[in-house]
């Protein structure tokens, strides 16, 4: 990435403090960022995009920062001092009052700045480009950062989550409060949770010699730093587990050519049986169109070849796609029970030796099994919750744990 312009920012279109017209009967939420790791320098970061589509960042003072960008700028570096808020040593916390919407939230948290850019769309609006942990041009792929997933709206109240889905980096946990005072905790992983994640995938290695211990990024000093996902691992290193699943999806595509796998669309519309017919082709009933057999990158993926969703596809063709994703990602499609989708207890995931052994050690490295390990992870039988959603519509107080719950 190369950024030699600088966002432009104006007093019209830079800092927001009102509230849209459509949230104004939400009722503020406060956030509090608790750094439980001793000698360190966490950094806040909370962005979003407003009702309307533009992108923002909430600033210290709790108003919200909108950036612009000329159309010829290309990735535009936005200004630390804008968007960058500094937490002191533990047990000092930060804490902001969220007074508007926010869509496709995330509050970042890193030990050290993270860049953030800027670009022009077609049409001359700004949006961003988040860090990632594969860019070397800067310090997103040196730097222990991570992040909570978060929509607060006026409609639905709000949603949050850890994400693991990309990657485990800095451990990070969260507490929700309601209005009514009831609690909900998603605990994470332990502080040393990338060490132990990067330890059993060493050992996953050992036993069927997949690259699984090259997912474990470590940090100049020879710690370990992340764990990629496959997903995002087979994304620069192309065809690096090509195959993996053929011999699994084969089983798959023989044992539901004689006989019917059901998917309940847990909707209105009910279950849906499906079978694989003579044109190779896994055909639902009410589907739009078949499923043919998925690779290995469709299935880390969850968004391509048969799971990629087309502008035009159906409301049951949205709905057996992520829950047959998670079928193939949790290896229970051959299990006793696993004709219907999704029924099986979360005891009996990644049971299988051909699985996804990352979501596996993610969720068996959880103190309390919970956050997503992959895009549909809150694929589950009613009223499982291993995703970690925090979910109302009355919150009161959002906590997020650096370093998780106790004291690194």
């Amino acid at each position: 990435m190369t950024a030699s312009k600088r966002a432009i920012v104006t007093n019209s279109s830079g800092i927001n403090a009102g509230i849209s017209n459509n949230c104004m009967a939400l009722k503020p939420l406060k956030v509090e960022v608790i750094n439980n790791i001793k000698g360190s320098q966490p950094f806040v970061y909370i962005t979003g995009v407003d009702q309307v589509g533009a992108t923002k960042f909430l600033t210290r003072s709790g108003t919200w920062f909108y950036p612009v960008v000329a159309e010829d700028a290309g990735f535009s570096p936005i200004d630390q001092a804008l968007i960058s808020i500094p937490i002191a040593e533990q047990p000092n916390v930060f804490a902001v009052t969220i007074q508007d919407c926010v869509v496709s939230g995330r509050i970042w948290i890193s030990l050290g700045q993270l860049p953030f850019h800027v670009a022009a769309s077609d049409g001359g609006s700004p949006y961003l480009v988040p860090p990632s942990v594969l860019d070397s041009t800067n310090t997103s792929n040196t730097v222990d950062w991570g992040f909570v997933e978060l929509t607060h709206t006026d409609r639905d109240g709000l949603y949050a989550n850890l994400s693991f889905v990309d990657f485990v980096g800095l451990i990070l946990s969260l507490t929700l409060t309601l209005e009514q005072g009831d609690a909900q905790k998603v605990i994470g992983l332990a502080s040393d949770g990338v060490y132990s994640v990067c330890e059993q995938l060493r050992q996953q290695s050992r036993l069927d010699g997949l690259p699984w211990d090259q997912l474990c990024v470590t940090a100049p000093s020879g710690r370990p730093l992340r764990v990629l996902s496959p997903n995002l691992y087979e994304s620069v290193h192309p065809g690096a587990t090509q195959g993996y699943y053929a011999p699994y999806v084969n089983q798959v595509w023989s044992k539901y050519t004689s006989r019917d796998l059901v998917i309940d669309t847990q909707s209105s519309m009910g279950s849906v049986t499906c079978r694989v017919g003579q044109d190779g082709l896994l055909s639902c009933d009410g589907d739009n169109r078949g499923y043919a057999r998925p690779s290995a990158s469709d299935i880390w993926s969850c968004s391509t070849g048969p799971f990629a969703i087309l502008a035009d596809d159906n409301a049951v063709h949205r709905s057996v796609v992520p829950r047959l994703c998670a079928a193939f990602t949790r290896s229970t499609l051959l299990i006793e029970g696993g004709e219907t989708q999704p029924a099986v207890d979360r005891a009996r995931y990644y049971l299988g030796k051909i699985t996804n052994h990352y979501s596996r050690a993610v969720h068996e490295c959880q103190l309390d099994g919970k956050g997503y390990s992959f895009p549909y992870d809150d694929v589950s039988p009613a009223p499982d919750n291993v995703a970690g959603v925090v979910a109302g519509k009355d919150p009161r107080l959002l906590q997020i744990f650096v370093g998780g719950h106790g004291v690194a």
